[in-house]
């Protein structure tokens, strides 16, 4: 019998546990032996919950307990979740986590610490909540080249951005609706900023290089900004805004950013609306595919922590190699990063004599008209744009 204990009791925590009762024949049949929580660990009570059978308030109790083999760390934030991560590993647990956050500060550290004591750390929740990612890019992927990880990967932003699209709604009336329907946080900041998505793209990143990629490194532009205007003239292009990131190799490093984007109906995510997120990846023998689901909630995050202490359960003893080395890897420059760029300008304005040849667009928004420019690099962009009168500008991709 393996034992396991879940770090924290919230959304994912409660999910984990869930999974686990539920599926627990099917578990138990794909791990080769039983599987059982032993604890819970919470600050808080739950009366009348079942998990106050196996609920305890003292890490030190997990940690000392040799029985316990495995342990999911759902608790979210830096701290003291670094702290507790570090003290299993070096006490011979293997531990699975949801906890981007950390994921992407340490991630390598503790893959390494992991590796010294011939244990595992998991994270394929960290990025895509239930799409399947991290485990493709590190095992089915690993004979190619990664080209290019482009990808929608926050729920709370394409929700966002599907209801403004469909509904017209301005920024402010859709936030306090995903606010309302619990998709979005009290302080959003995370995710309307694209923290959320930086982080994610940073992990993907860092797999596909095989070195530690530093999120602040990023360049990072959240969905605030984005005005029922802007959608107007995205309908009149066939075209969809959408929070991409987006990881290029470049030579031998990548070329990394996170912002809104315009994509065209014909692009795979250009489908991809409400809460789902999407991963693209292209690879230099495999060509492109697409990796699709429910990029966060409770159930579909739970199964993919449960996935990975399977994963782990039947790997006891055994390392599961994870190719992310501490060494940083130094990014290329964003402004390296080419594509054409759309740019809504006053009336009477002349594009033509800043950016060249483009296509003007005309939504019949009073007052302004929108413009495409010719490929250019985000340097050309900025000194181009530096004398001209714009009032908002959106990458265009494809």
């Amino acid at each position: 019998m393996i034992k396991v204990a879940i770090m924290g009791y919230g959304t994912v925590g409660s999910g984990v546990y869930e999974v686990i009762k539920t599926n627990q024949k099917s578990i138990d049949k794909k791990v080769g032996q039983e599987l059982r929580i032993k604890y819970v660990l919470d600050l808080r009570e739950f009366p009348g919950d079942p998990v106050m059978e196996v609920l305890t308030h003292d890490f030190e109790e997990i940690l000392n307990d040799e029985e316990v083999k495995i342990v999911a760390e759902v608790m979210g934030g830096l701290h003291p979740a670094y702290e507790f991560t570090k003290r299993c590993l070096e006490a011979g647990k293997s531990v699975c986590t949801s906890n981007k956050e950390l994921v992407a500060e340490h991630g390598a550290e503790l893959i390494q610490i992991a590796k010294e004591h011939q244990v595992n750390y998991l994270f394929e929740a960290s990025v895509g909540g239930g799409i399947p990612i991290i485990r493709p890019l590190n095992s089915s992927l690993t004979a190619d080249v990664i080209l290019e990880i482009s990808g929608i990967l926050n729920g709370t932003t394409n929700y966002m951005l599907t209801k403004m699209d469909r509904e017209g709604l301005d920024y402010i009336d859709v936030l306090k609706e995903a606010q309302h329907k619990g998709y979005a946080e009290l302080h959003p900041e995370a995710d309307v900023e694209g923290w959320d998505a930086c982080r994610k793209i940073a992990i993907l990143t860092s797999l596909a290089s095989g070195s530690q990629v530093d999120y602040r490194d990023i360049y990072t532009e959240g969905i605030t900004k984005i005005t029922t205007r802007d959608f107007a003239y995205a309908k009149k292009m066939n075209r969809a805004i959408k929070l991409l990131a987006i990881s290029r190799k470049v030579g031998d490093t990548y070329c990394v950013m996170v912002s809104p984007a315009l994509i065209h109906r014909e692009h795979p995510l250009y489908m991809v609306n409400d809460v789902f997120n999407a991963v693209f990846v292209e690879g230099n023998m495999l060509g492109t595919s697409m990796f699709y689901g429910s990029g966060a909630g409770k159930l579909p995050t739970a199964s993919a922590v449960a996935g990975d202490i399977v994963d782990a359960a039947r790997h006891l003893g055994k390392i599961i190699t994870l190719f992310w080395e501490p060494e940083k890897l130094e990014l290329a420059p964003m402004e390296q990063m080419t594509r054409r760029f759309f740019v809504r300008m006053k009336e009477g304005a002349e594009p033509e004599a800043y950016f060249g040849d483009g296509e003007r667009i005309d939504a019949r928004v009073p007052g302004e008209f929108g413009f495409i420019t010719p490929v250019m690099s985000e340097a050309e962009y900025a000194a181009k744009a530096a004398g001209a009168e714009i009032i908002s500008m959106l990458r265009v991709e494809g």
